[in-house]
C-alpha cells in the first residue's frame, strides 16, 4: 500500500475526475466502484481494480485490509478528508476503486433476460437489475435511452449485481426482440394495462421480460415486436406500481413459474 496525502497524485485526479464526469467515464471506459462489499464483488469476477482508494482510518478493517493485501501495488491509503472530497457516498463508505467497464460476453440472448426500455431513473435500473440478478437472470439488454449502468446511483442500486449479469447498453431492442423470437424465445412485454394477468399468461425458457419506464412505460413498437403482453393484476386504489417494484413482481413470478415446470 502507498500512502500519501497530496492530492496531485495521479491516480487519485485520475479516480476524482471519473467520480466527477459520466461523460470521462463513458469516454474512458471505466468506473468507479465505493464501497467494500462492491470492490469484493468485482475482483471475484473480474480480478484486479486497477485502483483501490482507502480512507486512513479504516484500512485496518478486515475487509479492506484483505483487499489491499491483495493488491497491494494497486492501494493508495489517503486522510480521510481527502477521500471525503472523491467519494460521492456518504462519510464511512471507506474506500472506492477504479475499474475497467466490464464487456458482456457476445450473446444473442440467454434463456432468461430482462429488456429495460428508456428506463432513466438511475435508483430504479439499479433495483431492477439486483431483482434480476437475484431472480436468476443472465443478461439485462438496455436501449440507448436508459440510465448509464456504470454510473454510482446504478452500481449503489444494484448493490452488486453488475457482477452477477451480462450487461448490454446502447441496444435497439425492438431489432432485439425480432431476433430472440425468431430463434424460438418468447417475449413477454410488461404493460399496466390491457395484457393478460402475468400470473395467468405462459411462461416458459426461453423468455424475455421487458419492462418501460416510469412515465410512459414500453415504447409501441417493443410492444408489437413482443410474443404476449402481461398486466399485474392491482385490485387496490392505488394506480400503478414503481417501475422497480414491477419488474420485481414478474421476474418472480417467472421463478416461480420456472420451477413448477422443472
Amino acid at each position: 500500500m502507498l500512502r500519501i496525502a497530496s492530492r496531485n497524485n495521479p491516480r487519485l485526479r485520475e479516480a476524482s475526475r471519473l467520480v466527477a464526469s459520466a461523460r470521462d467515464r463513458r469516454k474512458a471506459g471505466k468506473c468507479v466502484l465505493e464501497g467494500e462489499h462492491l470492490v469484493t464483488a468485482y475482483a471475484q469476477r473480474y480480478g484486479a481494480p486497477e485502483t483501490i482508494v482507502i480512507a486512513e482510518p479504516y484500512a485496518d478493517r478486515p475487509a479492506i485490509a484483505a483487499l489491499a493485501r491483495r493488491f497491494d501495488d494497486r492501494a493508495l491509503v489517503v486522510p480521510e478528508a481527502v477521500f471525503d472530497e472523491l467519494a460521492v457516498l456518504p462519510s464511512g463508505v471507506a474506500m472506492l476503486a477504479v475499474v475497467a467497464t466490464p464487456s458482456p460476453r457476445a450473446s444473442r440472448g440467454g434463456a432468461f433476460c430482462l429488456l429495460l426500455d428508456d428506463v432513466q431513473d438511475p435508483g430504479n435500473v439499479g433495483s431492477m437489475l439486483r431483482s434480476a440478478a437475484a431472480a436468476g437472470a443472465s443478461d439485462a439488454w438496455l436501449s440507448k435511452s436508459c440510465a448509464f449502468a456504470w454510473s454510482p446511483k446504478v452500481l449503489r442500486a444494484g448493490m452488486g449485481a453488475h457482477f452477477a449479469l451480462d450487461i448490454h447498453e446502447d441496444v435497439d431492442l425492438v431489432e432485439w426482440a425480432g431476433g430472440y423470437r425468431a430463434r424460438g424465445g418468447t417475449v413477454v412485454a410488461l404493460v399496466r394495462d390491457g395484457g393478460e394477468s402475468v400470473f395467468d399468461v405462459a411462461l416458459e425458457r426461453p423468455l424475455a421480460l421487458c419492462v418501460g419506464n416510469e412515465g410512459g412505460g414500453l415504447s409501441p413498437g417493443l410492444v408489437a415486436a413482443s410474443s404476449v403482453r402481461a398486466t399485474i393484476p392491482m385490485p387496490g386504489a392505488t394506480e400503478s406500481l414503481n417501475a422497480a417494484a414491477a419488474a420485481a413482481v414478474a421476474l418472480f413470478e417467472c421463478v416461480r413459474r420456472f420451477r413448477a415446470s422443472a
